[in-house]
């Protein structure tokens, strides 16, 4: 197999192997990445996907194998945040001239970003048939979490299942490379999953500073099998990993009866449908040991698996299909990867300059989204030419319809 790689040694930990030849790497994420090396439960190595970028608590596209512990921060709060992407029988004749009414009408379905101030215009009122139907299969784990935590209760589940978030978090009308139509989401456990991550990870913290655990970086606080919240944890990351991927599959059949309202021509829908988590944790085998993989940023790539590598807002993206490499814990990247901060890219960029990077996408071009333009992430291109051993391209996808939490 072609070895695209970087090998970087840490000194006292494992080593590094980086897929980023051609894109930019912070030092910062780099530092980041060396500290998680050093950690004792890490296994083998760290693999760095192209996309890779400074995180909050662990580096953003990175995989970390780890024997008997679980590291709450390196899974993030976005727990099981993630794609969902399906062709439909439709092709771009098929889409009407003016695409705004298409954008208006997903936007009324799906409950999306926040209002400062205000009533979360993200959140249900009243939960629509098809989410409680959904949350009648979360429900019964959920009510088991809430005996132990109580505070669980408290959180927005049901009123988030089915909507989409803020920041980075999407939905697309998009063209492939013969002209069928996909509709595409990026989405996550929302607010329930962000409280099971803090809760979680500061538990961590208090657990290590108690056993005057001797580590690299506070947030890279580990649970360890046996230990007090260890089960707990497995249990809650669980459900929350379910909740997101039943949370994408709500919001992708609204948005197709919604888009059968607006476009007149029968279609059908889910003709190749993908579902694929990029922050989260599992069990797997690699390097002879049963681990738990933690993929921060990153995306299951086992031998002829299907997955999704989003660009920006105005770039194409990708559907895959994964190469098994083993040296990348048979992982990809989840994306572009951003290159610079949110508030660099308010900075930086005007609003001519996003009009113009997101020329010809039905989105919104306001100030409010200028942190989220093209230019604040790396080169797809660049990005996709540096995983080259770890995926194959099926699909290339070009958004003309963009909606922004």
């Amino acid at each position: 197999m072609e070895r695209n790689h970087i090998h970087e040694d840490v000194p006292g930990g494992v080593p590094l192997k980086m897929w980023t030849r051609g894109v930019p790497v912070e030092d910062e994420a780099k530092r980041q990445l060396s500290n998680a090396a050093r950690l004792p439960i890490v296994h083998h190595h760290i693999a760095a996907m192209p996309d890779v970028h400074f995180g909050i608590g662990a580096t953003v596209g990175s995989v970390i194998p780890t024997l008997r512990a679980i590291i709450p921060a390196a899974v993030g709060v976005d727990i099981g945040c993630g794609m969902i992407a399906c062709k439909t029988t439709l092709t771009a004749g098929d889409l009407p001239d003016n695409l705004g009414p298409l954008r208006s009408a997903i936007e009324r379905a799906v409950p999306h970003g926040r209002q400062p101030g205000g009533r979360d215009p993200g959140a249900w009122q009243k939960a629509p048939g098809t989410v409680n139907t959904a949350w009648a299969q979360l429900e019964p784990e959920f009510t088991e979490l809430c005996r132990d935590y109580p505070m669980l209760e408290k959180t927005n589940h049901i009123q988030h299942l089915g909507t989409l978030g803020t920041g980075n978090h999407f939905i697309e009308v998009c063209l492939d490379e013969a002209g069928f139509v996909w509709f595409m989401l990026h989405s996550g456990s929302r607010g329930v999953g962000n409280f099971i991550g803090t809760m979680f990870i500061e538990l961590a913290k208090q657990d290590a500073m108690r056993n005057n655990a001797n580590l690299p970086d506070r947030d890279l606080a580990y649970f360890e099998e046996g230990s007090r919240y260890f089960g707990d944890y497995v249990r809650a990351v669980g459900w929350a990993q379910k909740f997101a991927a039943i949370n994408r599959e709500v919001m992708m059949k609204r948005v197709i009866e919604t888009a059968k309202t607006v476009i007149r021509k029968n279609f059908q829908s889910h003709v190749e449908a993908v579902n694929c988590h990029h922050n989260y944790v599992q069990k797997e085998h690699h390097y002879g040991e049963d681990v738990y993989v933690t993929r921060k940023g990153a995306v299951s790539a086992k031998a002829g698996q299907l997955g999704i590598i989003p660009g920006s807002m105005g770039a194409r993206s990708y559907i895959v299909r994964g190469k098994g490499n083993p040296e990348s814990f048979e992982s990809c990247s989840h994306g572009a990867g951003r290159v610079m901060s949110r508030g660099e890219a308010r900075r930086r960029f005007t609003l001519a300059d996003h009009r113009a990077a997101t020329e010809g996408v039905e989105c919104r071009k306001d100030k409010d989204v200028i942190d989220e333009t093209p230019a604040a992430y790396k080169d797809i291109d660049a990005v996709m030419a540096a995983q080259r051993d770890l995926v194959d391209v099926v699909h290339t996808l070009k958004q003309v319809v963009c909606v922004k939490g």
